[in-house]
């Protein structure tokens, strides 16, 4: 097949979080598969300033809302893949992606209105003519929608895929304030009554299929609770809407080859686990104790990684001789509260307000245990990461959560960590117990997980043969 990848960010060009994940790594993967994949990317600064990149085609010309807007398309190679870059100077000629590190850009919709046009227009003008359309979140959404009133014809075969990687953000902005979408009353016509639009909400109504980045946080987008206040779309699309679990870049993540630490250790031979638990105890001024379970977190400091119920049992919790680290910046209301509670139990909790790529690797290989007590996590990655380190999930049984881990009561002879259901403190506090109980009373069992989730694995192979099942769908509607 002939795929295009239209998305907001790349990892190897320009990044600030796991949607550029996906966007290498399951281009790389459908083209080892033999096919045909092309990404159409802004031609952010960022990327300008780093990529040696050449003219794919004369100036092209946009029209809309009587406006005339005049970009170029830049063409470069990632890892033998053809990017191709809107260049748009007045948008994307930005020090900042998103954002200029403190506030969003005011003016994000246009942005990626305009990108959603620009990257259709610029394949066609390139010669690229794809059997499948994949867009990627809110940046993206738009695409199925003038995919579907493309006036030249060029897009007639091609179907459109959705992905959503968090539906949490779905840009609602006055569409008065987007004149480049103004000619089209159909999108006008979506206006709520403060006269917003949804980039999401057109996105999912317009695309051929929709999936969500884990088969779980497909099925809780078609539940009131999970839905993010788009339970009737949802609805509406459930025939098409799906889940697909991302893959996991085991070539950053392995602690038989990962340079960041002290001592690789493997599946066969974890004893090299026991000294990056010291390093990491040394390096954070805990107690240097090999037989004290130390449960370890990294991650934005956010309501969604589920800092509500987490911070009330901290006490409770510090009750026990176990050692606590938590990692990671954001709200800063949730930073102060880590910030006492480390406080009253220096002995036990040490909160670390940065993020260092080297700490991340060593907490996931020093911790017994990684703890993710997640709102909603609509696939998750550092559980995945925190298997193949030997180190045992806390998880929530919420999205990619409840597809990658489990639970030791429910499936004994399977288990590769600890699960919890209920968004409250008490619940947590409970599995949290449990967890600390069978460190200490079954040391050979716990061994015995730690083997088993070490061996888990999920690969980007699984997840594009199930991405080209998908898009065989949509060529069939």
């Amino acid at each position: 097949m002939k795929i295009l990848f239209v998305i907001s960010e790349v990892e190897g060009l320009v990044k600030t979080g796991g949607l550029a994940d996906v966007g290498y790594a399951l281009p790389i993967e459908l083209r080892n598969q033999g096919h045909d994949v092309r990404i159409v990317i802004p031609f952010y600064k960022t990327i300008a300033q780093k990529f040696p990149a050449h003219q794919a085609s004369d100036g092209q010309m946009l029209y809309a809302n009587d406006r005339q807007y005049h970009y170029n398309i830049k063409q470069l190679e990632l890892d033998g893949l053809c990017v191709y870059g809107v260049d748009f100077p007045l948008f994307f000629d930005r020090d900042g992606i998103y954002s200029d590190s403190y506030h969003a850009y005011p003016d994000n919709a246009e942005r990626y209105a305009f990108f959603s046009m620009a990257a259709l227009h610029a394949s066609a003008c390139v010669g690229f003519q794809p059997d499948i359309v994949h867009c990627h979140d809110w940046h993206t959404a738009l695409v199925p929608f003038f995919l579907k009133r493309d006036p030249t014809g060029f897009y007639h075969k091609s179907r459109s895929v959705l992905t959503i990687h968090n539906g949490a953000y779905q840009c609602q902005h006055a569409f008065s304030e987007i004149p480049f979408l103004h000619p089209y009353e159909e999108i006008a016509q979506q206006q709520d009554p403060m006269g917003a639009i949804n980039f999401l909400k057109i996105g999912v109504m317009n695309a051929d299929k929709i999936n969500a980045v884990s088969p779980h946080y497909g099925n809780e987008l078609k539940t009131p609770l999970g839905s993010h206040q788009m339970f009737h779309e949802f609805m509406t699309r459930q025939h098409d809407l799906t889940g697909i679990l991302n893959g996991c870049d085991y070539s950053q993540w392995d602690p038989a080859t990962d340079k960041e630490l002290p001592a690789n250790f493997h599946a066969e031979d974890i004893s090299g686990k026991a000294i990056c638990k010291e390093e990491l105890q040394k390096a954070v001024g805990l107690e240097v104790n090999p037989n004290v379970p130390l449960i370890g977190m990294v991650c934005r400091l956010t309501d969604q990684k589920g800092f509500a119920y987490l911070t009330p049992i901290l006490g409770h919790l510090l009750q026990h001789n176990v050692q606590l680290l938590i990692i990671g910046t954001g709200d800063p209301v949730i930073s102060e509260a880590l910030r006492f509670a480390a406080s009253q139990r220096p002995d036990k909790f040490v909160f670390r307000e940065e993020f260092s790529n080297h700490m991340a690797h060593l907490l996931e290989a020093g911790s017994d245990y990684f703890l993710m007590p997640s709102l909603f996590e609509p696939c998750g990655l550092n559980q995945m990461y925190s298997l193949a380190y030997g180190t045992l999930p806390i998880v929530r049984a919420v999205g990619g959560l409840r597809d990658t881990v489990i639970d030791l009561e429910e499936a004994p002879e399977h288990a590769t960590g600890f699960v919890f259901h209920s968004a409250e403190s008490n619940d947590l506090l409970h599995c949290l117990r449990r967890a600390i109980l069978f460190y200490y009373e079954y040391p050979d069992y716990f061994k015995e997980v730690q083997h088993r989730a070490m061996r888990t694995r999920f690969t980007w192979f699984d997840a594009a043969n199930q991405y080209v099942g998908l898009y065989e769908d949509a060529l069939r509607s």
